[in-house]
């Protein structure tokens, strides 16, 4: 064995994984186990450490390293377990110096465990094009943001992450072309709060420009696709974007978190229930068809059962097709851990109650798809997506073509169609 990592979290933690892999590889790092975690909740937190000693047992020989979110903001928490003989800071896993300071540790026996450094301090971010992409995989990430300036009252991740910063415009499309070159079909732009790209960069390009870049200097890609945006911060160019490119994806995910403007208000969040419902309105005459997705919290401190009937009809009115439903999870150092608390049975029944809600939408949005005819990328020759990426069955494809296809029906979780032709 070289270098295992094992991914908890989020897209741009996948994304990262694989520069760690590279960066560790390419260190000469050997027999070794990286974790990089994830601190959204204290259920992410639990998992790594049960991984963790799980790992150890199964394969004592193996070197364990810890990074990621959790290793940022819990770094002595690692530390202190004995499974683990090092950890390594959010910022410092993206360079390769600290993996061959990680080696060289490793190496003479260090004593000290803890490679992390202010993530605060960081202020500016490299690009990273992943060369171990395979060629022709079917949909693959890019980078373009990291970190978070805002403070929301019940988030960690600022901690973890750091403030807001950019990859330059040029960097972007040059990564784009490149990766389009080498036979990728869909592009994913990814960051932590993507719709603050740019405020750090000379001009202050916003993430509508950049999109609009991609776009207009990579002709050759297929499909683009922008992963979770805060609908407040969404600029002109952006709305532009939407409404006049076939090649941006009809699919947007956005960062709601409740339907009670008390709640948001609490959260420290910046738009409300009506900013909400309003801007859905809006993308949807801009681009009939699209589908929508979103976060909610269940359970947030002070939420009655009266503000929580708001976030579930907040599905409807906002025509939601994909909830990704958090159930409220105290962490300590944020102000939201210092309001009164929800109990946890009632956080627990109001997610379940979210989830069922998320997946009566997205069956009826499935029954609404049959007789249409979509543009199908095919991940897997089992799998495929639309282009409101939607799932469908595939029967024995070639992963990474695009393939027209009409949708006959579906199974409730995923669409079934007949083949058409390749694009």
């Amino acid at each position: 064995m070289s270098v295992e990592i094992i991914t908890f979290g989020c897209r741009l933690n996948a994304f990262e994984s694989e520069v760690i892999r590279r960066e560790a590889e390419q260190a000469g790092l050997t027999e070794t186990i990286v974790i990089n975690s994830c601190a959204v909740t204290n259920e992410a937190v639990a998992q790594a450490r049960q991984s963790i000693r799980k790992l150890k047992r199964e394969r004592p020989a193996a070197r364990i390293v810890v990074t990621g979110c959790a290793a940022q903001t819990q770094a002595d928490m690692f530390a202190e377990m004995a499974e683990v003989d090092r950890v390594v800071g959010n910022d410092e896993k993206m360079r390769g110096d600290a993996w061959q300071a990680t080696r060289a540790a490793f190496d003479i026996g260090a004593s000290e465990k803890v490679a992390v450094a202010d993530i605060m301090a960081v202020t500016e971010m490299a690009p990273h094009l992943l060369d171990g992409f395979e060629r022709g995989l079917p949909r693959v990430f890019v980078q373009v943001q990291n970190g978070c300036d805002h403070r929301c009252t019940f988030c960690i991740i600022p901690y973890g992450r750091g403030n807001s910063r950019s990859v330059p415009m040029g960097a972007v499309v040059d990564q784009v072309r490149t990766l389009v070159e080498r036979g990728h079909a869909e592009i994913v732009l990814t960051g932590v709060d993507l719709t603050s790209y740019g405020g750090d960069l000379p001009g202050t390009p916003k993430l509508g420009e950049l999109t609009r870049q991609i776009l207009r200097h990579v002709p050759e890609l297929k499909r683009l696709r922008i992963s979770s945006i805060d609908s407040i911060e969404a600029d002109r160019d952006l709305l532009d974007v939407i409404a006049d490119d076939a090649r941006l994806m009809p699919h947007l995910h956005l960062s709601l978190q409740s339907g009670d403007d008390l709640i948001l208000k609490r959260m420290k969040r910046r738009h409300s229930r009506r900013d909400a419902i309003d801007f859905c309105a809006q993308v949807r005459r801009l681009r009939p068809d699209i589908a929508l997705g979103a976060d909610i919290i269940a359970g947030f401190p002070t939420e009655s059962e009266e503000m929580f009937a708001r976030s579930l009809d907040l599905v409807a009115e906002c025509d939601l097709t994909f909830l990704h439903v958090f159930p409220y999870s105290r962490r300590p150092g944020t102000p939201a851990a210092r309001m009164p608390q929800v109990e946890g049975g009632t956080i627990r029944e109001r997610a379940k109650r979210l989830r069922a809600a998320g997946e009566a939408a997205l069956v009826r949005r499935l029954a609404a798809e049959v007789g249409a005819t979509r543009e199908v990328l095919i991940e897997s020759d089992r799998q495929g997506r639309t282009e409101h990426f939607l799932p469908v069955a595939i029967d024995d494809d070639v992963p990474g073509m695009v393939r027209a296809m009409s949708i006959s029906g579906h199974d409730g979780a995923r669409l079934t169609a007949s083949v058409g032709d390749v694009r």
